[in-house]
């Protein structure tokens, strides 16, 4: 049973020591508007994979490809402005240790500002990781066990200002992919308890500072944080 350290929005101070290895996980996942630097000590200090989508006050991350030893964008050699080591699973389906993770980053389109989409363009992308996932399970019969975003679903630990509203499309992600859970950040909870949540089956989990989590692939969840 993989042990996950989820990281979103605030940086915890504690976790930027040495003594973050005290938690001992196999993976951290990172749901996005976080130094860079932040993430790749946690996965440098904890020797662990790292996987994160981007959230609306990270870089624009969109168009890079790794090639020949070094980062492509447009098919030129380009600086990688993510966090070294990390993998970008936005609009992507991935299997790190033995977990298999889907990502949808950014946010609801409020200004001009990256990783910002309407809701029609954040469906269109839904639909294709819903498809990619759709592909590996017709393949070797495994579903999707996290379902990784920076915003949450329209109406499940979201707020009402136009910048932190959730997105609908997410509800048919979670019908379409099924995942365990649907890890999130973007909405801060302000000192306050934020309860655990449910669409369907799944347990929908905010992320914003950190939490420790036990995920069983294609069973069942426990966690602390």
């Amino acid at each position: 049973m993989p042990r996950v350290l989820a990281v979103a929005d605030e940086v915890v101070e504690t976790l930027w020591t040495t003594g973050v290895r005290r938690h001992r996980v196999d993976l951290v996942l990172a749901a996005g508007d976080l130094p860079f630097e932040y993430l790749e000590f946690l996965a440098d200090a904890l020797n662990r994979p790292m996987v994160f989508v981007p959230g609306n006050h990270d870089a624009d991350l969109a168009g890079y490809a790794p090639g020949q030893g070094m980062w492509l964008r447009g098919g030129l050699p380009a600086q990688w402005p993510g966090p070294a080591g990390g993998t970008n699973v936005d609009g992507r389906v991935v299997d790190v240790a033995g977990l298999r993770i889907a990502g949808l980053g950014g946010s609801i389109r409020y200004n001009d500002g990256p990783n910002q989409w309407t809701e029609r363009q954040q469906a269109r992308r839904m639909r294709r990781v819903a498809r990619s996932a759709a592909r590996r399970r017709l393949r070797d019969g495994r579903g999707v066990d996290v379902l990784l975003t920076h915003a949450p679903a329209r109406g499940v630990g979201d707020a009402e200002d136009p910048c932190h509203r959730g997105f609908d499309c997410l509800h048919d992600a979670v019908r379409r992919m099924r995942p365990k859970l649907l890890l999130h950040g973007h909405i801060h909870p302000y000192g306050t308890q934020v309860p655990d949540r449910h669409i369907g089956d799944t347990l929908v989990v905010n992320t914003v500072g950190f939490r420790i989590l036990d995920i069983a692939a294609g069973g069942k969840e426990g966690g602390d944080g």
